[in-house]
């Protein structure tokens, strides 16, 4: 069976410094949420290519405890 790769890891970004880590399906929808939340100067930066949800969560975790 193959495993479904349809998650994107992604920094948001101000300028060069990283606001928040996350995970989406949808990059595009994504970052206009976050210019509501933060405003129109932020920008999503794609990490990495399209991963499984499983493995993207597993990279978020370690995100949110300081982990590379």
């Amino acid at each position: 069976m193959m495993v479904k790769r349809d998650t994107y890891k992604y920094h948001l970004k101000r300028g060069n410094t990283i606001l928040r880590s996350g995970i989406t399906n949808d990059l595009d929808r994504r970052e206009g949420e976050h210019k509501r939340k933060y405003g129109k100067d932020v920008h999503i930066y794609q990490v990495g290519r399209i991963t499984t949800k499983e493995s993207a969560k597993e990279w978020e975790d370690q995100q949110k405890k300081g982990t590379p």
